[in-house]
């Protein structure tokens, strides 16, 4: 039998009256359906939700002897195991963590270890170094071996070979003259049968003499070599004539054996049966003919739809360029107007500091301003609500809150202009502002003066009036200096600022405008296309360079759609239109052929070969296809020696200019 277990909120949590508006988290949840009720009040567990940090802390630890679960409202959690997470005050914590003197401390600690690390470094390599010259001992140490036993094993075989040489030596000496001997008896027996051929060639001349001077040879010799070449002719001329006779006799014999009559009949009808086959096949060559000539009619009707589909198409890809040029004027424009809106922008808010600072002064110099709308107390909460940011720590996020929250009571404040005279109402050149300003500081002046002489002199008031105009002076001194350093920190980050983006814009335009002739020229098509353009055309730096190439004969897709040789002529495109806007000495080339095949290998190297007025290339490659366009091929091989050494080949094609260009 299967048992539930069911938490019920305890009850006295509801009736914690200090601090206030203490409440379970439960009750203060709404949740849908009510059947998943048992599974909400599990995972709250008698939590308890408070308005401060303080107020959670007092619950969770203080409110009597048992402790509780508590949160408040800015995200502190206090667990009752005594964990404190989340909140301001645990970022503030975090925040604080690192003080200036731990971080003094981990600094050198960091310079240490970077010292330690160098040493290591170098060390580690000094060892690779004394690895490397070991292991080259070691390999000496066995060549030395081998070499020692090759030598020893030399040795031997050269003691082996000396002690044969002697023996053959001996032997020489005994068979030497025995060989003398023999060669001298063959002489002698040549001699003799020589003499025994000519005595046997004179008695053959004297029996023959009649006969050769009959057939008109010289002797019987040369008769004999001739009758015998010509019985060997005739020999071989009879065996030809008797295989012919032979094949002859048979042939006949066949075809006396055959009947003629049915062999006739029967080619006659194959005769006829081919006459009819050839019939049949003339009438369907006709049909085929008629059928041929409306295919022709048919193609070229297509051809002409073709060509008009085509000169639709050239128009909508003119219109299509003119479009994207008119885009791009467009965003060139609009990036000009957030430029000068930028600058109003950045001019206005000037103007609101010197409002604001004008008004400032005539709060403190208890200078009455006539109002249309708001107060001068607006002014004095201003400032407090700036000094509160400032006494906080500084917190970049309440001080951004004051000032919004100053500005926004400020621009309530409306002054009356009616009171002020007529010529100062029409004011409106600057100079004649800045005059009519100076007049009225020096009428002021001298009233503040004369005033001085009418009233009563008191020495402690001025005393005290000293330190107090004092004060406000260096105060106004102070905050005069932060304006103006403000401004013009401001002012250098806005020149900054424009001067990156007209830089970042003219270099991004360039690259634009080109890039499209570039990547036309590397394909060796004018279908392809190439564009490129700034995510953020306000501050093009700031986000991403969307670069989108079409390739001959496909269609649009994105670039990770496309092969890698199309990606590498779309990065050369990008190299190339790069270098047009600021050119490099020289450029170093590490195998960009790898994913290109013949015909694109030969484009690649014909732009490069073109472009060598005002470009200089080192391509490493393993191809071929690249070496037949270079001035000068270098070619890097190891060099034999006792340790590797690498050798250079250098072989000059400049001098072969005229064969390359007949290739």
């Amino acid at each position: 039998m299967d048992c539930f277990c069911v938490l019920l909120p305890l009850t006295h949590h509801r009736n914690i009256e200090e601090p206030r508006n203490v409440k379970l988290i439960y009750d203060v949840l709404k949740f849908s359906p009510p059947e998943i009720e048992p599974a909400v009040l599990f995972a709250t567990n008698n939590a308890l939700v408070c308005e401060t940090p303080d107020d959670a802390m007092k619950v969770a630890y203080e409110i009597d002897r048992s402790r509780y679960d508590a949160l408040a409202l800015d995200g502190t959690f206090y667990q009752k195991s005594g964990i404190i997470s989340g909140g301001s005050h645990d970022l503030a914590r975090k925040a604080k963590r690192w003080d200036e003197k731990h971080m003094a401390q981990l600094k050198l600690q960091k310079e240490k270890i970077t010292e330690e690390l160098k040493e290591v470094m170098k060390k580690t390599r000094r060892q690779g170094e004394l690895t490397t010259v070991e292991s080259q001992i070691r390999g000496l140490e066995n060549r030395l071996k081998y070499s020692m036993n090759d030598l020893e094993t030399s040795k031997k075989n050269i003691n082996e070979y000396d002690r044969q040489l002697e023996d053959f030596t001996r032997e020489l000496d005994q068979i030497g003259p025995k060989i003398s001997e023999i060669e001298r008896r063959m002489q002698q027996r040549d001699m003799k049968i020589q003499d025994i051929k000519e005595s046997m060639n004179n008695v053959e001349d004297d029996v023959y003499a009649e006969f050769c001077a009959r057939i008109g040879v010289a002797n019987i010799r040369q008769f004999e070599e001739r009758e015998l070449v010509l019985q060997q002719e005739r020999a071989k001329k009879r065996a030809e004539f008797e295989q012919q006779i032979d094949r002859i006799n048979n042939n006949l014999e066949f075809e006396r054996s055959k009947d003629t009559s049915k062999n006739v009949q029967r080619w006659e009808r194959a005769v006829q049966d081919d006459e009819d086959s050839l019939e049949t096949f003339k009438q369907a060559e006709a049909r085929q003919r008629q059928e041929i000539e409306k295919d022709k009619e048919k193609i070229e009707l297509m051809k002409q739809e073709k060509a008009a589909h085509k000169t639709l198409v050239d128009q909508m890809e003119e219109e299509m360029a003119k479009a994207r040029r008119e885009v791009q004027a467009l965003a060139k424009e609009l990036a000009a107007i957030h430029q000068s809106i930028a600058n109003i922008e950045s001019r206005i808010e000037s103007m609101k500091s010197k409002r604001q600072t004008i008004l400032m002064q005539a709060k403190m110099e208890s200078i009455e301003i006539p109002l249309l709308q708001g107060s001068m107390d607006d002014i004095g909460q201003q400032q407090q609500g700036q000094g509160g940011g400032q006494g906080a720590g500084g917190q970049g996020g309440e001080y951004a809150a004051d000032g919004g929250s100053a500005y926004e009571r400020e621009s309530r404040i409306e002054i009356d202009y009616s009171k002020l005279e007529h010529h100062l109402k029409n004011l409106s050149d600057p100079d004649q502002i800045k005059k009519s300003g100076d007049s009225l500081a020096k009428e002021l002046q001298s009233k503040l003066d004369t005033l001085e002489k009418i009233q009563t002199p008191n020495m402690k008031a001025m005393q005290k009036l000293d330190r107090v105009t004092e004060k406000i002076q260096s105060t106004n001194e102070e905050f005069e200096a932060a304006r103006k350093k403000a401004k013009k920190a401001k002012a250098a980050f806005e020149k900054v600022k424009n001067e990156r983006c007209t830089l970042f814009t003219n270099c991004c335009n360039h690259i634009s405008d080109a890039i499209d002739a570039i990547y036309k020229q590397l394909s060796r098509n004018e279908a392809a296309q190439a564009y490129l353009g700034p995510d953020n055309p306000e501050e093009p730096y700031l986000d991403g360079i969307n670069y989108n190439c079409v390739a001959p004969g496909k269609r649009f897709q994105p670039m990770s759609n496309l092969s890698g040789g199309e990606k590498t002529i779309a990065a050369l495109a990008l190299l190339f239109a790069i270098h047009s806007f600021q050119p490099a000495p020289f450029f170093v080339l590490d195998e960009i052929d790898a994913a290109l095949d013949n015909t694109n290998i030969g484009k690649v190297a014909s732009y490069i070969r073109e472009k060598t007025t005002n470009l200089q290339t080192i391509v490493i490659s393993l191809k071929e296809e690249f070496y037949c366009h270079a001035d000068v091929l270098i070619g890097i091989c190891p060099y034999p020696a006792e340790c590797l050494v690498s050798q250079t080949l250098i072989f000059d094609l400049e001098k072969y200019g005229d064969y390359r260009q007949d290739e």
